[in-house]
């Protein structure tokens, strides 16, 4: 069953691609602040605050190489660790944060990302 599924998303994604309906990179998928694990709700009160953040890596430029967030100048996104609970590295997740004041969340290491929607 689950073959077939797989099979079904592979020719509608297919089907979309061939009539040129590419989604715009970054749109479409959002996630509520109320739906984000803790850490990422903690990361986002830091982000707000200017800081401090526990890892030297935060606020650093994110240059959206893979373009998978709308276009922008290259400075324009800064990320953010959220901490994984257990993991002793920076782990997977982050928070991108653009200068418009936009947020995005991705728990798999920049292969996606979800726009976070707040109140």
């Amino acid at each position: 069953m689950r073959w077939l599924a797989a099979a079904l998303l592979l020719v509608l994604s297919l089907a979309v691609f061939a009539r040129g309906e590419v989604p715009q990179p970054g749109a479409g998928t959002e996630i509520a602040v109320s739906q984000l694990p803790p850490e990422a709700r903690e990361t986002i009160a830091l982000i707000r605050r200017g800081g401090p953040y526990p890892y030297e890596r935060d606020g650093t430029v994110f240059g959206n190489f893979e373009k998978r967030l709308p276009a922008q100048a290259r400075g324009y996104y800064r990320e953010y660790t959220v901490r994984t609970p257990g993991v002793k590295n920076r782990g997977a997740r982050r928070i991108v944060a653009g200068k418009g004041g936009e947020l995005y969340y991705t728990d798999d290491h920049y292969d996606s990302f979800r726009r976070i929607r707040e109140p």
